[in-house]
């Protein structure tokens, strides 16, 4: 994120690319760890910048948001290369490790329901030009695919605030609020309780803790509420779901999506 004149007051603008940047941090930081997450995260001149961003976003300091990002790098740069083992070993090489990323995985809806709620998330995605890498391996339900979309909405939604397009700002502030509410809100308050159950002082404990007080302010301006903590997880009995999402490209693009050749960027 560039840095802001801090003499002038923040814009509305100033604020989304903000959200912007917390969310494409959340991304990142929810994938396998790589020296673009030390990078990113944990080394302090960047800390600093998300911390910065935070203060502006939690000017009152309700949230701790500063707070949280500054707890975040000290734990990560204690764990050092520990980073690795401790992804592993909470979310494990399938949908159900010690915690489960993957959204469709919580409550209790039959199994038939999953690939509805799949077919749903594809659809915000493909609504907005983003399609699936099927070289990769990891599901659009995942948490990481989930933040990063919200980090390509609220880029557009900037984008569509510098131009003044009307039309533009309604589509992308109406996903946001609908997808919070239905998809990433629904689930990420059950998902931070395993984390803390499972890491209650490691750096993945304070990634999901500043997650979740990152998007409860989101859904308060959204007016929205998030799902409950002990939503449970659905009943096993159907491992197999045939979509699937990696790492992608440019910038706020989702992790295993890209725009078509003719989209727009942003």
């Amino acid at each position: 994120m560039e840095n802001m004149n801090m003499d002038k007051p923040a814009t509305e603008i100033d604020r989304t690319y903000c959200r912007a940047t917390i969310y494409s941090a959340l991304a990142l930081g929810f994938r396998p760890p790589t020296d673009e997450t030390v990078a990113r995260i944990i080394e302090p001149q960047n800390a600093m910048s998300l911390s910065a961003a935070a203060a502006l976003l939690d000017s009152d300091g309700k949230r701790n948001l500063v707070g949280g990002i500054d707890a975040l790098a000290s734990v990560g740069r204690a764990a050092g290369s520990t980073l690795g083992s401790s992804y592993r070993a909470l979310f494990g090489h399938t949908a159900r490790g010690s915690v489960t990323p993957y959204e469709t995985e919580y409550g209790n809806e039959a199994l038939f329901q999953q690939p509805q709620e799949l077919g749903d998330l594809m659809g915000f995605y493909r609504a907005f030009g983003l399609s699936i890498r099927l070289e990769r391996r990891e599901r659009a339900d995942h948490i990481s695919c989930e933040c990063e979309f919200m980090s390509f909405l609220t880029m557009k939604e900037a984008y569509a605030r510098e131009r003044s397009d009307v039309a533009m700002l309604n589509e992308t502030v109406k996903a946001q609020k609908l997808f919070l509410r239905d998809h990433l809100g629904r689930f990420l308050a059950a998902f931070v309780r395993q984390v803390e159950h499972e890491d209650p002082a490691g750096f993945y404990a304070k990634l999901a803790d500043f997650c979740l007080c990152f998007v409860s302010r989101e859904a308060e301006g959204f007016g929205i509420r998030l799902g409950p903590a002990d939503l449970p997880l659905r009943p096993p009995g159907d491992e197999q779901v045939p979509m699937a999402c990696g790492n992608g490209a440019g910038c706020a693009a989702m992790p295993g999506f890209s725009p078509p050749e003719d989209a727009e960027s942003v």
